[in-house]
């Protein structure tokens, strides 16, 4: 299993265990931090679950989609590091992953 490290939209930092095969948007839906809306439920339609990937990071997860990309096209506070949780799926490696919950749109 491994581990999130999520900075909320605050900069408070939140240890989180997450799930092989889950993706990031449920560890954190499923960890009680309510600052994702996640109103699609993880279909890759909406982008409120857009998250920053910190460097060093991005490995850890499979290549961004091109319905990801035009989703994250609409978001005002795209980033280079900008992904959308519901597509980041846990790979089960053992050690931590940091992200940031990027502003609301």
């Amino acid at each position: 299993m491994g581990n999130l490290i999520i900075i909320d939209r605050s900069g408070q930092e939140h240890s989180l265990p997450a799930t092989e095969g889950l993706s990031v948007m449920e560890a954190i839906r499923d960890n009680g931090l309510d600052e994702l809306l996640a109103l699609c439920g993880g279909c890759c339609s909406c982008a409120t679950c857009h998250v920053y990937v910190e460097p060093g990071y991005e490995h850890r997860f499979g290549s961004m989609t091109d319905d990801e990309n035009d989703l994250l096209d609409s978001s005002d506070h795209r980033k280079a590091t900008s992904r959308l949780s519901c597509q980041l799926v846990m790979d089960g490696e053992a050690g931590s992953i940091r992200l940031a919950i990027a502003p609301e749109d």
